[in-house]
């Protein structure tokens, strides 16, 4: 009997990292969506399909950011500090077009010095990088040196540049529930802006007070450009280090095939999960039905991304060969006529920049798993160009699975038990709520501070 007992316990134990971080995640998931109760609407979904998402999404209603929002609370706890001076999640107003304004001056740069820029810091963090990574961590300090650089004209020094790691993996660390806040991190950040203020080689909004503006960069530059830049690096060269023969093809191919691959890989693992607006007023759908102002709308940018495709989890790059990428449902970097990523035009050429020169550098090889949120960082192997794959990467690849699928039953746990906490913190502390409680003033007019 007890011989039994140990087989089936050794069997249940044996198979966990193949059922438990799954219903882990399904748990959490029940979790997230019982903070907005039945507030929210699910764009597509019973309402409003696949047909009308980007009609929905770009009708001047569907304008709300924060105000209004339950979910709103926990998006300002996780950005924080400064959350109302997030450019992503400003209200529309005179506050907001000045702080738009301000970032696309910083963007507006030359596309060789972009890539020139680019391509000095990729080499500069692969400079002797072989073995074992995390490519999210890899690429961070890439795109932290590349932000300070486009704000301040100059290059970044190492205490900046520890800053902004620092600032940018707690964040994203929060946001995937894999570690608590550690609000000591993002101050250094906030002080060391304000000293930096008076070097900042663009106009800044004048309404705003010298803390303001420091968060307003730490937040658009320092936060979210750094960490969505690297999630998408690690997630195009995860994908490469997956698929031998078509980083083989990108490697040797020109630009066109590799912003393919590119686009497809963020349709499979769009930076964003679900982009919630809040309606300032009616939107009509047609035969009587509308959805009401005050409605809380939830675009889904994975389903959004797989309607309409024939096996659409499968990675396959030809599909933006074959058809206009118009004629896909591909949103990227958002809709035009609703708070599009405003780097846009930036982003496609510094990405491609960055993939090539790790192409150049390295080979790539990973037996992780490979999800949208990334929670694992991305986990790869780099080896010299050439060296191809004998037994000792073979081996080194299969340490990499048995790891990852190990570490993955531990950090759901993790995500489970930190996520409803933070949850509940999110809901005690009530940032966004608070904000607009005691804002007197119309959205979008300044609060003068005492």
């Amino acid at each position: 009997m007890l011989t039994a007992l140990t087989v089936s316990f050794a069997a249940v134990l044996i198979s966990l990292p193949w059922w438990l971080p799954a219903r882990i995640v399904a748990l959490r998931v029940r979790v997230l969506t019982r903070i907005n109760g039945e507030e929210s609407i699910p764009v597509p979904g019973d309402l409003v399909g696949v047909d009308r998402f980007r009609e929905v999404y770009s009708h001047p209603a569907a304008s709300g950011r924060s105000r209004g929002a339950v979910l709103s609370d926990l998006f300002w706890y996780w950005l924080a500090p400064g959350p109302e001076m997030h450019q992503e999640h400003l209200e529309a107003g005179e506050r907001y077009d000045a702080v738009a304004l301000a970032t696309r001056r910083i963007l507006a740069v030359p596309r060789t010095r972009v890539e020139e820029l680019t391509r000095r810091c990729v080499n500069r963090a692969l400079r002797d990088r072989r073995g074992m990574v995390r490519l999210r961590d890899l690429m961070m300090p890439v795109w932290a040196e590349f932000s300070y650089e486009l704000v301040f004209g100059e290059p970044c020094p190492p205490k900046a540049r520890d800053l902004i790691v620092g600032n940018a993996d707690d964040v994203v660390t929060s946001l995937k529930c894999c570690g608590l806040r550690h609000m000591d991190r993002r101050d250094r950040l906030t002080g060391y802006l304000v000293e930096r203020l008076p070097e900042v080689r663009h106009e800044l909004p004048q309404d705003l007070s010298a803390r303001e503006q420091a968060l307003y960069l730490q937040g658009a530059f320092f936060n979210t450009a750094v960490v969505q830049m690297s999630e998408a690096t690690a997630h195009v060269l995860m994908v490469l280090a997956q698929h031998p023969g078509v980083q083989k093809a990108a490697r040797g191919g020109d630009d066109r095939y590799l912003d393919q691959v590119i686009s497809e890989t963020l349709r499979l693992y769009p930076l964003f999960g679900i982009a919630h607006r809040v309606t300032t007023g009616e939107i009509p759908l047609g035969e009587g039905a509308a959805i009401p102002a005050g409605s809380v709308l939830c675009f889904n940018y994975p389903e959004f991304h797989r309607a309409g495709l024939p096996d659409p989890d499968h990675f396959d790059p030809a599909r933006f060969a074959a058809r206009p990428a118009r004629e896909i449902n591909h949103i990227p970097f958002g809709m035009a006529a609703n708070r599009p990523c405003p780097a846009w035009r930036l982003a496609p050429i510094a990405l491609r920049v960055a993939v090539r020169e790790t192409l150049h550098a390295c080979e790539l090889g990973s037996t992780a798993s490979h999800t949208r949120s990334l929670p694992n960082r991305g986990p790869c192997l780099l080896t010299p160009l050439g060296a191809g794959s004998g037994p000792e990467v073979r081996v080194k690849l299969l340490f990499m699975r048995f790891r990852d699928r190990w570490e993955d039953v531990w950090r759901s746990l993790v995500q489970l038990v930190l996520g409803t906490y933070m949850v509940w913190d999110a809901r005690r502390l009530r940032l966004c709520e608070r904000h607009f409680a005691q804002e007197p003033h119309p959205v979008g007019v300044r609060r003068h501070e005492s």
